[in-house]
C-alpha cells in the first residue's frame, strides 16, 4: 500500500502523519520507550492538538530486538497471535548506555541507538560491537495514516467510516537485496516489488501466494519478522526506492530485527523465535506417486500403476490417494468411496504387503461439503464457522454448500482429530492437508470471540496443519509425522512438509517453482516439494524428464498431475530407451536413493539449524559473493552439493559456481569458481557439482527405496579434502552413528561405524560408477 504520490504529494484520499522527533526517551525493564510527536515541539503550544506515536524498543533474546509502534494504546489487540519462542525464550540481559551519539540498547550482538540530537528522529540498528550498521529509521519513516482523510480531528471521534494504518520504513543500503516473505513465485530479489501478505489460492504464475510468511532476509546480514498475523502490505523499495515500508491496518505494528551476521545465523535465530522445522522420517524422502487429481482409485488401477513403476525401475515409497478416494460432492467427509474401496483397511494392508509401496497418504482439507456425511453432525455441534446472524457460513466455491471447520473451537479440533484417527486406523500414514487459503473475513463469527477475523485469514493455516500434524505425532511418534501442506504462515514450518501448489507443465512454471522453493527456504521452512511434471496441462516428454531431474533433487519428490497421469509411460508412449521417460525417472530415483546417507543427515541438520534442506539458496552458503544473492535458477542440496536444472529443450544450461573447486558428480571434472559456465546435458544428467573439502557418503547402488542401512556397503568419495574435513553418518531412524573425518595423513578415520563392503575414493567416484554421460561444455 502506498501512502504517497511520489516524493512530494500525499496519495489521494489519505491523511498521513509522521513521527517528527523523539521527544522523550524512557528506560523500561526490557529496553526503551520513545515518545514521538507528529510535529517538532518548539513551544508548549505545540504539545496540543496533535498525534503522538510510542515506539517501544526491547531486547528479546540474543541478537534479536523488537520494535513496536503504537498510536492509540487503548485499542484492543485481538488475536490470534503468533506462537513465539515455542521451546522457551532464552534469557537476555538488556544493556542501556549513553554517549554523544545518543542512547543505545543492546541485546547481545545487536543494538539500537536513538539519536539525542535536538528535534531529531534517527534510530540506527547496528552490530553491538559497532562493526556494521544494519538499517535505520530516519526522518518521516514511522507514521500513521487515515483513509479517507478526515477534514478535522473531531471526525475521528467516530472511526466507523475511517481506516487507520500504522507504517514504518526501514532504510535500504546501496546494493542491498531482500528475500523471503514466503513462497513467492516472482523475482527472487524483492526490491522494487509491492507485496501483500494475504494467503490466496492463485497458482504459481501470479503475485499471489499460498504461503505468506511475514519474514524477510536482507543481504546485509539481518532479517525482519513482522509480528502481525493479519494482512501486511510491503513496499520493498517501491514507494521510496531507498526503504522497505511495512504497513498494517490497526493501531500498533510490531516487528523484530534479527542479526546474524551471517544469513545462516539469522535463520537459526528466527527458528528459535517462530519454531524449527519438525523432523521428517527417512521414508518420506523417497518417491511419492499420486498419478493425477482425477484418478479412479480402485485396487486394480492402483496396483497397475505401482507394478508399472516397479517394472520400470522406479519403485514407489509412498502412494497418495487424492480427492476421489471420497465420493464426488462429499469432500471432506472422511468416508472412503465404497464402490472403489469396499474394504479400505484390507485393501491398504494388501497394498503394503505386496511390497509395492511402504506408506500410504490421503488428501484432506478443512472444507466440509453439505452433501457429505460429516456436515450435519459438524453443523449441529457448532464445529463450523458461522455468519454473524447465526447461520453456518457456506458457499459453493469448490464444494457445493461447503462449511469451514472452526479450529478455534477445542471441541471441533477434537472431532477433526477423531475423523483423522479413523483414517489412521485403516492404515493411512501421512496426510495431504490441501487448501486452507480462502478463509472468509466478512460476516463471520468464530467460536473464540476474541479473535479478529482478518487475522484468522492467514493464521488459519497454522491451526489447521497443527491439528493434523499433532494427530500423526500422537499416533506414530515424533519424527514419523508427515504432512503434504499447501497453505502456511509464519510458524507452520514446525509441521512439515509443504509443497508448491498448482503449477503449469511448462519450463517457465518449473522456474517459478524453484523461485518459490528458494523464497520459502529463506523464510524458515526446511522441507519442500512440487508437482513433478507440472500440475496443470500435459507435459511434453522433454519437460517431464527435466522436471524429474529437478524434482528428485528436492527434499521430497512427488509425481502428481491434474487431468493427466504422471506415470512415465503415459508421457511418451512407453519409450523404453535410455533417453525415454521411464529410464530417466529410474535413473534419478536411483540417484536420490544412493544419496540417502547424505540427504538424511542433511535433513536432521535442518531440524537443528532451521536451514532449508534442498532448494537452499546459494547465498546461504556464500553470503559474501554478491552474485549468489541473485541466483534463482539453481540451488544447494544441503551444504555440499549444487544443482542447476535445465530449462531448454536443447539441454543447454548456464550456471554459476562460487569461489572454490567444484567437481562434477557425473564426470569428476573439476571446475574453478567463481564463474559462469555453460553445458549441454542429456536427460540423465544436469550440472550437479560437489563442493571442495567434501566427504560424500553414498549408499549401496543395488538398494531400492529410501529406507535401508545407511552404513552398509557404502561408497565414500573424498573431494579435495584437507585435514579436519568431516561428515556425520546417521541411521534411517534418525540416530547419529558417528563421524567420518580426514586425518593429518589424509586418510579417513571413524570407519569402524561402517559395515559390509565399503570403499573410499579420492578425487571423485570410480569410473565404473560414473557410467557414460555425454556432457558437453559450451
Amino acid at each position: 500500500m502506498k501512502f504517497r504520490d511520489g516524493m512530494w504529494l500525499v496519495a489521494e484520499g489519505m491523511r498521513v502523519e509522521y513521527a517528527e522527533e523523539v521527544h522523550d526517551i524512557r528506560e523500561t525493564e526490557r529496553g526503551l520507550s520513545l515518545l514521538c510527536p507528529t510535529k517538532q515541539i518548539r513551544s508548549r503550544g505545540d504539545t496540543l492538538n496533535l498525534s503522538t506515536l510510542t515506539i517501544d524498543i526491547e531486547a528479546q533474546s540474543e541478537g534479536i530486538l523488537s520494535v513496536e509502534t503504537t498510536h492509540w494504546a487503548g485499542a484492543i489487540n485481538r488475536g490470534p497471535h503468533f506462537d513465539l519462542y515455542p521451546n522457551g525464550r532464552p534469557g537476555i540481559d538488556p544493556k542501556v548506555s549513553k554517549s554523544d551519539r545518543g542512547v543505545t540498547l543492546r541485546s547481545g550482538a545487536v543494538a539500537a541507538t536513538v539519536s539525542s540530537g535536538e528535534h531529531a528522529f534517527d534510530i540506527r540498528f547496528h552490530a553491538a560491537d559497532g562493526s556494521k550498521e544494519l538499517t535505520s529509521l530516519l526522518g518521516r519513516s514511522v507514521g500513521l495514516a487515515y483513509s479517507p482523510a478526515p477534514s478535522n480531528p473531531q471526525q475521528t471521534g467516530d472511526m466507523r467510516d475511517f481506516k487507520h494504518y500504522i507504517f514504518s520504513q526501514t532504510s535500504l543500503a546501496v546494493g542491498e537485496s531482500v528475500h523471503g516473505l514466503g513462497e513467492r513465485f516472482g523475482a527472487f530479489n524483492k526490491v522494487g516489488q509491492s507485496i501483500e501478505l494475504w494467503n490466496a489460492d492463485g497458482g504459481t504464475s501470479s503475485d499471489q501466494a499460498y504461503k505468506n510468511v511475514s519474514f524477510w532476509l536482507s543481504s546485509r546480514g539481518y532479517g525482519i519478522f513482522i509480528d502481525h498475523a493479519g494482512r501486511v502490505d510491503l513496499e520493498v523499495g517501491s514507494e521510496r526506492t531507498t526503504r522497505v515500508q511495512t504497513s498494517i491496518q490497526g493501531q500498533r505494528l510490531k516487528w523484530y530485527i534479527i542479526y546474524g551476521p551471517t544469513p545462516k545465523e539469522v535463520l537459526r535465530r528466527y527458528s528459535l523465535l517462530t519454531g524449527s522445522p519438525g523432523r521428517v522420517p527417512s521414508w518420506s524422502l523417497g518417491l511419492w506417486l499420486s498419478t493425477s487429481f482425477t484418478t479412479n482409485y480402485d485396487e486394480e488401477t492402483v496396483n497397475s500403476f505401482l507394478e508399472g513403476m516397479k517394472e520400470r525401475g522406479a519403485p514407489v515409497d509412498v502412494f497418495h490417494y487424492d480427492c476421489f478416494w471420497m465420493k464426488a460432492f462429499t469432500w471432506t467427509d472422511f468416508v472412503f468411496d465404497s464402490e472403489k474401496f469396499p474394504d479400505p483397511k484390507a485393501q491398504i494392508a494388501r497394498l503394503k504387503a505386496s511390497g509395492l509401496v511402504k506408506k500410504v497418504c490421503v488428501w484432506i482439507n478443512p472444507y466440509i461439503a453439505q452433501h457429505g456425511a460429516a456436515f450435519k453432525h459438524a453443523a449441529e455441534k457448532g464445529y463450523l464457522v458461522k455468519r454473524t446472524n447465526g447461520d453456518i457460513w457456506q458457499w459453493d466455491l469448490w464444494q457445493a454448500g461447503m462449511g469451514l471447520v472452526d479450529f478455534t473451537n477445542p471441541e471441533a479440533c477434537a472431532w477433526y482429530t477423531q475423523c483423522l484417527n479413523r483414517l489412521l486406523d485403516v492404515g493411512i500414514d501421512a496426510l495431504k492437508t490441501d487448501f486452507g487459503e480462502r478463509i472468509p473475513t466478512q460476516d463471520v463469527v468464530w467460536f473464540d470471540s476474541s479473535v479478529d477475523p482478518e487475522k484468522m485469514h492467514n493464521y488459519y493455516a497454522f491451526l489447521y496443519n497443527k491439528v493434523a500434524y499433532d494427530t500423526l505425532v500422537e499416533r506414530y511418534g515424533e519424527g514419523e509425522a508427515v504432512l503434504f501442506a499447501r497453505a502456511a504462515c509464519a510458524g507452520t514450518q514446525r509441521f512439515p512438509l509443504q509443497w508448491g501448489g498448482d503449477c503449469e507443465s511448462t519450463p517457465e512454471a518449473m522456474a517459478e517453482s524453484i523461485r518459490g522453493g528458494l523464497s520459502l527456504g529463506l523464510s524458515g521452512f526446511g522441507f519442500w516439494s512440487n508437482d513433478i511434471g507440472g500440475f496443470e496441462g500435459y507435459p511434453p516428454p522433454w519437460i517431464y524428464k527435466r522436471w524429474v531431474a529437478f524434482g528428485l533433487l528436492c527434499s521430497h519428490s512427488r509425481l502428481h498431475g491434474s487431468n493427466s497421469y504422471r506415470v512415465p509411460w503415459t508421457i511418451d508412449d512407453d519409450d523404453r530407451s535410455e533417453e525415454g521417460c521411464s529410464r530417466t525417472l529410474a535413473k534419478w530415483t536411483a540417484l536420490k536413493t544412493s544419496l540417502m546417507p547424505y540427504l538424511y543427515a542433511q535433513a536432521l541438520q535442518t531440524v537443528e539449524t532451521g536451514m532449508p534442506m534442498s532448494t537452499r539458496a546459494v547465498c546461504l552458503e556464500f553470503p559474501d559473493d554478491p552474485t549468489a544473492w541473485f541466483l534463482d535458477r539453481q540451488f544447494m542440496i544441503g551444504d555440499r552439493l549444487l544443482a542447476a536444472p535445465v530449462f531448454e529443450s536443447s539441454g543447454e544450461v548456464e550456471f554459476y559456481l562460487p569461489k572454490g573447486k567444484w567437481t562434477s558428480f557425473f564426470t569428476n571434472e573439476v571446475r574453478n569458481g567463481p564463474g559462469w559456465f555453460r553445458e549441454k546435458h542429456g536427460f540423465g544428467t544436469l550440472p550437479l557439482y560437489v563442493r571442495e573439502n567434501t566427504i560424500l557418503v553414498m549408499g549401496n547402488g543395488a538398494t531400492t527405496g529410501a529406507v535401508y542401512d545407511y552404513a552398509q556397503d557404502n561408497e565414500i568419495v573424498l573431494y579435495q579434502t584437507t585435514e579436519g574435513a568431516k561428515t556425520t553418518l546417521v541411521s534411517n531412524d534418525g540416530k547419529t552413528l558417528g563421524t567420518l573425518e580426514v586425518g593429518s595423513d589424509g586418510k579417513l578415520t571413524g570407519t569402524d561405524i561402517l559395515k559390509g563392503s565399503w570403499t573410499v575414493n579420492s578425487g571423485g567416484r570410480k569410473a565404473e560408477r560414473l557410467g557414460a554421460h555425454a556432457i558437453e561444455t559450451i
